[in-house]
């Protein structure tokens, strides 16, 4: 069992459950403050941790809070970071100002994955991957999320990548980062609110009811017992009767890739924006599947979780 880091703050729930080798998952917290609008956002926390319970794991939602890294968060902590103006979309990069200043931070993947690592959890549930933007043969932007993949022992699950994004140049760079990339159901690698992409994913599961857990809980022993740092992507499809169909989906993205380019947005503030121009675009229709593929990882977590736990 690895010992959290003592500058962690761990709810009660999530260090018993740590200490006693007990299935943890951890979820970020950028999906609450800077992906969905107030109260959805806190809705969608609260149920997808009683989810996670629900399917035998313990839920470690991942925040900074009055310059405090935590793992686990109460009703109220969910409140603050669903309702509260100042609060810092937070990646690696940010880690340190955002402790050092006392502030709020919510948790992006890639800073998900480095306290989720120092608390010594190995299962982490997101709706999609950072990677590399449209346009970054010169920008140059390319999400953390893909180089805190190469080198941060946890397994991401998630539906992809989000569709805003350069998915073919995304899994290029994972291949060169060595993360292992797998589908869950499927050889169609998942573009966020569609099942396909145009893309294969480089390897592929059975689905969760033919024993995906087991195969992928091996998988991660795999790797590190071998020594190989890093995380490992699992893609998991947005189920069929959620989705956005590829084509309408990609329409979207380009209205409000337009509208980006338009009023100039760079940097951290691309994606928030996107996703929140799609949620208009499309009339909360993508807020809908966002929030249903959420659930659906949510589920596949805690069942991979207590797969790892159990043959640990």
């Amino acid at each position: 069992m690895t010992t959290p880091h003592p500058m962690l703050r761990l709810t009660a729930e999530v260090r018993d459950a740590l200490a006693e080798g007990r299935p943890v998952v951890a979820l970020e917290s950028t999906i609450i403050s800077h992906g969905m609008p107030y109260p959805d956002n806190v809705a969608m926390a609260r149920e997808v941790e009683q989810i996670v319970r629900d399917g035998g794991a313990t839920p470690a939602t991942v925040a900074v809070l009055d310059g405090m890294p935590h793992i686990g968060l109460c009703a109220d902590q969910l409140e603050v970071l669903g309702s509260h103006p100042d609060v810092t979309k937070v990646s690696v990069r940010d880690l340190p100002y955002v402790i050092g200043q006392r502030a709020h931070g919510a948790t992006t993947v890639a800073s998900t994955m480095r306290l989720a690592a120092l608390a010594g959890i190995r299962v982490f549930v997101t709706g999609g991957l950072g990677g590399v933007h449209q346009g970054a043969e010169t920008s140059m932007d390319i999400s953390a999320d893909l180089v805190e993949l190469g080198r941060t022992d946890v397994a991401v699950v998630c539906a992809g990548v989000k569709s805003i994004l350069d998915i073919g140049r995304t899994l290029e760079v994972l291949e060169t980062l060595g993360v292992p990339v797998i589908g869950v159901g499927s050889t169609e690698f998942p573009s966020f609110y569609s099942r396909e992409s145009g893309f294969q994913a480089p390897m592929a599961v059975s689905s969760l009811d033919d024993g995906a857990a087991e195969q992928l809980a091996e998988t991660m022993r795999s790797k590190w017992d071998l020594g190989l740092p890093g995380g490992i992507v699992i893609a998991n499809p947005v189920p069929a009767s959620d989705e956005i169909p590829r084509d309408e989906m990609q329409v979207h993205i380009d209205r409000a890739l337009a509208d980006c380019a338009e009023r100039g947005i760079t940097g951290k503030d691309i994606t928030p924006y996107l996703l929140g121009r799609i949620v208009e675009i499309t009339e909360g229709r993508s807020l809908a599947t966002n929030i249903a593929l959420v659930r659906h990882n949510a589920r596949l977590g805690a069942a991979l979780a207590r797969a790892y736990a159990t043959g640990g």
